[in-house]
């Protein structure tokens, strides 16, 4: 996974480049927590462009980092969603909860 963390807008942002299952998801929210603990940002946009496989472990790992936001008074999106990793949250019901950015420069197209 990588983070670029934009000063001036307050906004960090993690590219997810690997699958996300079971053994994966712990490396992810250990690195995504240190961030966003460390950076205190007001927006944290989850991009899901490299994604090919997601399991139900992925719905826990963005609950987690939505609660994390919530805490620190921050805002948490998802951007870059394939169909099937789409459907996983909609089936979820996450899409409600958190928004799925369709636009590209609203997450600065960071990475």
């Amino acid at each position: 996974m990588e983070s670029n963390y934009f000063k001036e807008d307050k906004l960090l942002v993690f590219k997810i480049t690997e699958e996300i299952d079971e053994h994966s998801v712990q490396m992810i929210r250990g690195k995504a927590d240190y961030e966003i603990k460390r950076y205190m940002p007001k927006r944290i946009v989850f991009d899901f462009d490299s994604v090919t496989f997601m399991d139900s472990a992925g719905i826990g790992l963005i609950i987690g980092r939505y609660k994390l936001a919530s805490m620190i008074g921050a805002k948490l999106e998802m951007k870059n969603l394939s169909n099937g990793v789409r459907k996983i949250f909609e089936m979820s019901g996450l899409l409600r909860l958190i928004p799925e950015t369709k636009n590209k420069e609203s997450s600065l197209n960071a990475i």
